[in-house]
């Protein structure tokens, strides 16, 4: 190759480098650029430098001194584009960030499908009107149990079918105190606490964790949630229950539910009924409900000549198995996480 030949190629050279990394907009396009230019490996300038050897003896001199000025050159428009995508420094802070735009919160872990499913009934009855009450999951017997008009020797009060605490005495021996505090085994306790502290009308729901000693198996399990529904105003009747059940169940569920009301009993409710979806061909029962019995607005202080209300309780869990189509209560406290991030 004669000397001639080689500079007009390392003119080239330069000026193609010099431009594409020029136009080099992204650290994308700039790395592509800079491994095609200066890669160690299979870079254009250590291409052209391997045909000096077909370069004149006395000329290689002159390409030598030549590739060394053009090789300067195109490293330096390497670390000037570099600069350039970096944000002017070595932070590799990409010019295009807005530090007061909002940020974008990464995605770390999953959304619980019953977390999903508390969160979107909140929004459906919220749109009715229902605020939301909390209470707490470690109640006294007068909340779980008096206050809503279930007496001593009602069954729900065994202490087979609930979970009384136990504490610790002075002298560290530990001895049953059924008549002093279990976990919840209902969300109406909150109704109670909720109608203890203010004045009708009321319109509210309580979403929370209850307990009772069932054994697990494919729709029970000893630990689940219940929406706790409560509204009381004056004139308030079982067809407005049964209308705000219907629109509900439909606005989570689909039009295309089929729900039924039972007759029933609840020592709290009075008319009581149950409330059932079809699901597979089968009836479900997805909650109680009914109209608040007398003796439970005497509880609280409320004259029931002059006040009436519903009350309702469903459980999140089958509401949710009910629109993913999970079968069996236990997978959704597996810790399976291949059966979580379906969801």
């Amino acid at each position: 190759m004669s000397l001639k030949d080689f500079l007009s190629a390392l003119d080239a050279l330069h000026d193609e480098a010099v431009a594409t990394l020029d136009a080099a907009d992204d650290a994308h396009a700039f790395e592509a650029a800079r491994v095609k230019y200066v890669g160690q490996k299979k870079g254009a300038l250590k291409d052209i430098q391997k045909q000096m050897g077909s370069v004149a003896a006395e000329d290689r001199k002159s390409a030598g001194m030549r590739l060394n000025e053009v090789k300067q050159r195109i490293e330096a428009a390497v670390a000037t584009a570099q600069a350039r995508i970096r944000g002017g420094d070595d932070s590799g802070v990409d010019p295009k960030f807005d530090p007061t735009l909002p940020g974008v919160r990464p995605v770390v872990g999953h959304i619980h499908p019953i977390t999903q499913t508390v969160n979107h009934l909140m929004e459906i009855m919220g749109r009715m009107g229902f605020g939301a009450a909390e209470g707490p999951e470690v109640e006294d017997p007068h909340h779980n149990f008096v206050a809503l008009n279930i007496p001593e020797d009602h069954p729900a009060r065994d202490p087979l079918d609930n979970f009384y605490l136990a504490t610790a005495t002075s002298g560290g021996r530990r001895r049953d105190v059924e008549g002093d505090h279990l976990l919840r085994s209902q969300t109406s306790t909150v109704q109670i606490r909720v109608m203890e502290s203010r004045q009708p009308p009321i319109r509210v729901i309580s979403l929370g964790r209850v307990y009772r000693p069932d054994d697990p198996d494919a729709t029970h399990f000893p630990m689940f949630h219940q929406m706790e529904g409560l509204f009381v105003d004056r004139h308030v009747t079982m067809a407005n229950l049964k209308t705000v059940l219907r629109i509900f169940a439909t606005s989570y569920l689909g039009d295309d539910v089929e729900i039924r009301f039972r007759p029933s009993f609840f020592p709290f409710t009075e008319p009581s009924v149950e409330v059932d979806f079809l699901w597979d061909g089968q009836w479900i029962e997805f909650g109680g409900a009914g109209m608040v019995d007398p003796n439970v607005f005497r509880a609280v202080g409320y004259d029931p000549e002059q006040l009436s209300g519903f009350a309702f309780g469903l459980g999140v869990e089958r509401l949710c198995m009910r629109r993913h189509g999970i079968k069996d209560i236990r997978d959704l406290y597996s810790g399976d996480m291949r059966f979580l991030r379906q969801f």
